[in-house]
């Protein structure tokens, strides 16, 4: 992920009103055209909870985009859209769509599709229907026009059942219904004569079918067109019938409804899609009523979850004897909950009291959920466990999006905040976003410069990801006990079945690299130059606090006492404790003593801006640090 806009463009006269937070983008509104998915826009618009912005499909650019990228958008017709922008709507844009017929097909309708290419419709599997497709997995909601249009899409894209999918039916505004009553009530006593016919030259209507079955019937008919709206409802509510066999199917067609509720009697065929459905086969005209007017309070209730849209997120950490390791567990643990819905705690068996501490704890909060998962922690392999841990303490996890850290890492208030903002924007095809880590030297007021200043952090809770070794650098011993060659810590995130790597989105680019490099080497204006960058990005993004190396005297008994051991038993590697291999102390470990090593722990701390142990210190050129504002 990158830091700059996503967006390139040229200007456009057209500009977002930053006073709206929804926009509604269609080919056509009612002010240009009054058909019936620019009167369903219209009356959802008119009852828009907070302020709007309408804009024209063919309007949209790069330019608007980036203007609008942090409002909600609501898409009716599209059909004059510039396509190439989807993707960029998919990665960067919030949105729903209200889908009036079947886009998917180039001609909007299967059966015109048959009828001018004599061939069934396959545009599911073109370029065009993959693309219409990937543009409605990318809403956050769908709304549909009928069960059977609904269903219909759902069986060529499956995938399209994990969003939130609504029929919402056509929608009428208050006008309407007020209109509807009054037209019934005047015309109560009056004898009904003749059909309507909607006249209309699309094929997809099938005015001259509807005709030809009123003669057939020796029926007196009227074709209408063109009448003004309010005359079209009188003619309906005085005529005996409606009569409308449209060629193809017409996923809810409005004309259709304002007839049954104007007591005409219908002639409909299987293409009018709504016909069967619950709420508008009943004969109670209050039913339908209610029905037609609870749609836009439907909406309104998802659209209005959707702009104001706040994740859910699950915290997840491990724990193994942190008491007795000096671990801030206490301090990592109570700053996810400061934002998380959730925090799972999966312990690996202390004995050292944390894991009563970690009980105790749960039972007066009950948003912290731990669960003990022992391991033998003397077996050969025991690295290993390390990422098997991580991955038992993720699948415990519920809410939408999950968020790691290590027993040592420590977020700052604020983070929650960042994180629902980070979300709002985040791109629909990545699962995986590393995020910065502010790792401390000897105290805070040094930042190291020597690591790579991320680590994989925030991440959708999808199924198939978990922790553990990439499948490239699995390797197992003699006795089938898995351990990995060199390139991983053991707790990668990894699909579940096949072990790759998950990709993932970074902020970290090649010029902060660059300048990260040339600052180690002693580049003053290269580490001015880092320490701004730094300094933006956690303003910019959450972050977490980094613990480990700020008690260096500590860290340098682990690696005496432990690191060791882990890498040998991770890497199925053998290293004799000898001078040359301590990258500490001229000696083996087993002649250094406490004393000398809170020595060189205080020297490394006022010496030093951090050093990575695969080489010794070199004291004439140390490490430098930077300092960050937090």
């Amino acid at each position: 992920m990158n830091l700059d806009s996503p967006f390139q463009s040229n200007s456009t006269s057209v500009q977002i009103d930053q006073a709206a937070e929804i926009i509604f983008v269609a080919d056509l509104f009612v002010d240009q055209y009054v058909g019936g998915a620019e009167l369903t826009t219209e009356a959802l618009i008119e009852k828009c909870p907070v302020p709007y912005q309408k804009l024209l499909a063919k309007q949209v650019n790069l330019e608007l985009l980036e203007q609008g990228y942090q409002k909600y958008w609501v898409f009716g017709n599209f059909a004059s859209l510039d396509q190439s922008l989807i993707p960029t709507i998919v990665a960067n844009i919030k949105y729903s769509v209200l889908e009036y017929d079947y886009k998917f097909c180039k001609y909007r309708s299967p059966e015109k599709h048959q009828f001018a290419e004599n061939s069934e419709c396959n545009c599911d599997n073109t370029q065009h229907g993959k693309l219409i497709s990937a543009f409605y997995y990318g809403a956050k909601s769908l709304y549909w026009m009928s069960e059977a249009q609904q269903n219909i899409y759902l069986e060529k894209f499956p995938f399209l059942s994990e969003k939130h999918n609504t029929v919402l039916s056509s929608v009428f505004n208050d006008e309407f219904f007020v209109k509807i009553k009054q037209l019934r009530e005047e015309t109560e006593n009056v004898e009904r004569e003749g059909w309507i016919v909607l006249g209309s030259n699309s094929w997809i209507k099938g005015a001259d079918q509807a005709e030809a079955w009123c003669k057939e019937n020796n029926l007196s008919y009227e074709v209408v067109w063109g009448l003004p709206y309010a005359e079209l409802l009188s003619k309906l509510s005085r005529a005996e019938g409606f009569v409308y066999l449209p060629r193809g199917k017409d996923t809810c067609p409005r004309m259709v409804i304002e007839a049954k509720l104007l007591g005409c009697k219908l002639e409909l065929n299987d293409y009018v899609q709504h016909k069967d459905e619950e709420w508008f086969a009943t004969d109670s005209v209050q039913e339908i009523e209610e029905y037609l007017y609870g749609s836009r309070e439907l909406f309104w209730r998802k659209e209005m979850e959707n702009a104001n849209y706040k994740a859910t997120v699950s915290g997840y950490t491990t724990t193994l004897n942190c008491l007795d390791q000096k671990y801030p567990f206490k301090a990592c643990i109570k700053s996810m909950l400061e934002f998380c819905d959730e925090v799972v705690v999966v312990d690996g068996g202390s004995t050292d009291g944390t894991w009563e501490e970690l009980q105790k704890w749960a039972e007066e909060d009950h948003r912290l959920k731990v669960d003990q998962v022992s391991r033998d922690w003397n077996h050969k392999r025991f690295a290993v466990f390390d990422g098997d841990q991580k991955a038992e303490a993720r699948k415990r996890c519920t809410m939408e999006y999950c968020w790691q850290m290590d027993a040592d890492e420590v977020a700052p208030m604020g983070t929650g905040e960042k994180i629902q903002t980070f979300i709002r924007a985040w791109p629909q095809t990545v699962e995986l976003v590393s995020l910065p880590v502010v790792e401390f030297w000897g105290a805070k007021e040094k930042v190291r410069v020597d690591v790579n200043p991320w680590k994989w952090r925030l991440s959708k809770n999808v199924p198939h990801i978990t922790h553990g070794i990439p499948v490239e650098l699995r390797r197992y011993d003699d006795d089938g006990n898995l351990y990995s060659h060199p390139g991983t810590d053991g707790c990668d995130y990894v699909h579940v079945e096949t072990g790759e790597r998950i990709p993932h989105a970074s902020f970290y680019n090649e010029q902060a690299h660059t300048a990260r490099v040339h600052a180690i080497n002693g580049n003053q204006d290269a580490l001015r130059a880092y320490q701004e960058w730094i300094q933006n990005v956690v303003d910019l993004l959450p972050f977490v606090e980094h613990y480990s190396w700020i008690d260096i005297e500590r860290k340098i008994n682990t690696y005496k006492n432990y690191w060791q051991k882990h890498w040998e038993s991770l890497y199925d590697v053998k290293q004799e404790d000898t001078a040359e291999n301590n990258m500490f102390f001229d000696k083996p470990w087993s002649e250094v003593t406490d004393a000398e090593i809170s020595n060189l722990a205080q020297r490394l701390a006022r010496d030093t801006g951090g050093h990575v142990f695969h080489s010794k210190v070199d004291w004439n050129n140390p490490t430098p640090s930077i300092t960050i504002k937090l």
